[in-house]
């Protein structure tokens, strides 16, 4: 049997290696555990959710629920776990977060072609197939190492993310189209404020609740990229020299927003320059004082926090294979993807494309119309600057028919990513191949 190595025993690194060994490869599980552990960690078990206990919505139509149906009819591993220890959540998956790893773990140590190895993975090795997942705190040495691969540049410490708003909900009455002097893109939003709107707009900032840090979190962690809300209690007037700043565009505003669009068929459109660690009701309540956002409705919310990811754009192909090594793939929130439940998707795809490609294969990538091969293509083809992704509509084609409100449309998307999907399914796990 082909040896694989898998680096990470978080969710992707799991997918992965349940992905890998399904289809008959021995698989090398490496992970600190159960010796060490980061500072995030607590449990000395594989699969652990160090945040919520959520594995995103199960309402039918949702865009979690798309990704989990994508996963399971792709053959996940872990959701069948997920399912068998879930605690009510109202329209959530969610769970009870030491029984899930408990499982997991069990899972991980019954499987034949699964052997664990403790200990820290400090380099590389291209002479063996292996899928890197260790996750927003990949240890120093194997940082270090993979930042000497992919340059200074291509490797980032934290993830400062701002929110993305659907562009339907965009009131386009408030707004205009247009590009500051020095700007090159004329494509953005510009959502103007007065001086009234301007001043209600900070004071709420000022006063809102931001999410506490983690132990290991520090101020250092936003050295690169001041939150908003920070800047904004730096004096009365600092946003409007800064990301809100009326000068160079056509227009008597006192300030002026500006969104920019975050795909290429503008179905999406990020705030720039609203990197935040707001509370995720506060964004909403904050963000809606804007006259154009009145309405919105957030595909994403703003996150800052410690997480090591790649500019995927310059340093994965499509495959999720790092340029310039032959057998070394990444998945997880090292590649770019943002959420437990992108995480394990991500795991589950890599191995697919990895396997494929053993088998001396070119690897069939998944539909940009469904949303893991929407997910995966977001972080591979550069648009604009890059900050992790998760999976939202806004990731999606859009469809040339006009939708009577977002429910039918949200639903149209649905079947159509199922639809797509099918052709993959059946050879996605084929328990029965031999290498």
């Amino acid at each position: 049997m082909t040896l694989v190595r898998v680096v990470g025993g978080g969710l992707a690194g799991c997918e992965a290696a349940f992905a890998l060994s399904r289809r008959g490869y021995e698989v090398e599980l490496c992970d600190l555990k159960p010796s060490a552990r980061t500072p995030a960690h607590h449990s000395a078990e594989f699969g652990e959710l160090v945040c919520s206990n959520s594995l995103k919505s199960d309402e039918r139509g949702s865009s979690g629920w798309l990704l989990k149906e994508e996963m399971r009819r792709l053959g996940s591993a872990l959701l069948p776990i997920a399912e068998t220890v879930r605690v009510p959540s109202g329209g959530a998956l969610a769970v009870d977060r030491a029984l899930f790893c408990r499982a997991v773990t069990t899972a991980i140590e019954s499987d034949p072609r699964i052997r664990t190895v403790c200990g820290e993975y400090i380099e590389p090795d291209d002479t063996v197939p292996t899928i890197l997942a260790t996750g927003p705190l990949t240890s120093g040495a194997l940082y270090d190492a993979i930042r000497a691969r992919v340059g200074s540049n291509g490797l980032s410490f934290f993830d400062a993310a701002a929110p993305i708003v659907d562009a339907a909900s965009v009131d386009r009455s408030a707004c205009f189209r247009g590009a500051r002097n020095e700007q090159t893109d004329a494509e953005y939003l510009n959502c103007p404020l007065s001086e009234a709107e301007y001043r209600t707009f900070v004071e709420a900032l000022c006063s809102a609740e931001s999410v506490r840090l983690k132990d290991f979190e520090g101020k250092e962690v936003f050295e690169g990229c001041m939150p908003i809300e920070v800047m904004a209690k730096r004096g009365a007037e600092t946003l409007r020299f800064g990301p809100l700043k009326p000068i160079g565009l056509d227009t008597d505003a006192y300030a002026v927003v500006q969104l920019r669009a975050e795909n290429l068929e503008k179905t999406a459109y990020n705030l720039v320059g609203f990197q935040t660690n707001l509370t995720i009701p506060e964004q909403r309540r904050v963000f809606r004082l804007i006259p154009a956002l009145r309405n919105a409705e957030f595909f994403r919310y703003g996150v800052m926090h410690r997480n090591s990811y790649l500019d995927c754009p310059r340093t994965l192909d499509k495959t999720m294979k790092l340029l310039g090594t032959e057998r070394i793939y990444v998945a997880g929130q090292l590649s770019g993807v943002e959420g437990y439940v992108e995480s394990m998707a991500s795991g589950l795809a890599v191995a697919r494309y990895l396997s494929e490609t053993l088998r001396g294969n070119v690897p069939a990538l998944l539909p940009r119309t469904t949303m893991i091969g929407a997910l995966l293509s977001a972080i591979t083809i550069k648009v604009g600057s890059f900050q992790p992704v998760n999976a939202h509509f806004g990731l999606l084609p859009p469809m040339p028919v006009k939708f009577r409100n977002k429910t039918e449309k949200y639903a149209a998307l649905c079947e159509r990513a199922l639809r797509d999907l099918e052709p993959y399914c059946d050879k996605d796990f084929d328990k029965s191949s031999k290498n």
